[in-house]
């Protein structure tokens, strides 16, 4: 095959992915500046997100990270899950190495992004693990290409309801040096949870890189406009098929509890007593083996139709 087929292949390939990410994400509703921040049309992108890889084995686990944060918290979590599982941590756009790749601007983007490098990397399904902007991202991804994922676990995930400690995730964009950054992440964790040091560490020298703390700054003004974020509406939520789990942490003071209460009834819920927002931190071998529960369920079976009209 020449190079130009394979070229037009996937430019077609990541075309329809876009497409299909305009269509899933059109009614997430609120905060319409923040989801077409990029052109609409597609394109390919000047540089693929950038995502951090270990492990081998038949399974896929692609991990995004909150907003504020970087591919390194996931440490732990990737160190429960062993060596044979292939794990591809992201940088959602916008932040770490990926602060100027294609997808910046919100879930919306930061979805196209990184479905079409799925694409690019010639992927098949795959298993989502979002936390928090990421889990909005992740449901997005879903929604728009539900073939492509096996799995689906959510952490606390963003735009399952309107509420949001605006505040305090404005607080934490703005946040520079050890200290502050230790102080941000214990007020969004559980009352007895301690931040690690890797993930301050890691944090800090993020928000060194060149123009990534404006970049923070100006994604929580858009993402928290009128004290509010933006909501993925339910009845998109019900269409999807794949196993979904969502795991909140009860004392969470940036995403109330509450937001879980309303999910589709074939959702899992766990929630995690005692813990804040900040999941992959307060109990990173709790949620690896949730993780790997979710991995091994079955995609729900679709409803027969009864009482259609005889032809």
């Amino acid at each position: 095959m020449s190079c130009v087929r394979i070229y037009r292949d996937l430019h077609a390939a990541i075309a329809k992915i876009l497409l299909a990410i305009d269509l899933a994400g059109e009614q997430f509703s609120h905060n319409s500046q923040l989801l077409t921040l990029l052109p609409r049309y597609p394109r390919l992108m000047i540089s693929p997100p950038h995502a951090a890889e270990c492990g081998a084995g038949p399974k896929t686990i692609v991990l995004l990270h909150g907003f504020g944060s970087c591919q390194a918290i996931w440490r732990d979590v990737a160190a429960s899950l062993g060596s044979s599982l292939r794990i591809l941590a992201y940088d959602l756009p916008g932040h770490g190495q990926s602060r100027e790749c294609e997808g910046m601007g919100g879930a919306k983007p930061s979805a196209r992004a990184i479905l079409a490098d799925l694409a690019a990397r010639g992927l098949g399904k795959v298993h989502l693990v979002g936390h928090s902007m990421g889990g909005a991202v992740a449901t997005l991804m879903a929604l728009a290409d539900p073939g492509r994922v096996a799995s689906l676990t959510l952490l606390a995930p963003g735009g399952f309801g309107p509420e949001i400690n605006a505040a305090l995730l404005r607080r934490y964009a703005a946040a520079t040096g050890k200290r502050a950054i230790r102080a941000c992440l214990a007020a969004m964790s559980g009352p007895q949870s301690m931040p690690p040091d890797h993930v301050v560490d890691a944090l800090s020298r993020m928000r060194k890189q060149p123009g990534q703390l404006q970049i923070l700054v100006d994604m929580a003004e858009a993402m928290t406009k009128d004290d509010q974020q933006g909501v993925i509406p339910a009845e998109r939520l019900e269409s999807l098929d794949m196993p979904v789990m969502v795991v909140w942490g009860t004392e969470d003071p940036l995403l109330p509890v509450d937001q879980a209460e309303s999910l589709p009834a074939h959702f899992h819920l766990h929630h995690v007593w005692g813990a804040g927002h900040m999941l992959v931190e307060e109990a990173p071998d709790l949620i690896a083996e949730i993780v790997r529960r979710n991995t091994r369920r079955r995609r729900r079976r679709q409803r027969v139709a009864f009482g259609a009209a005889a032809s």
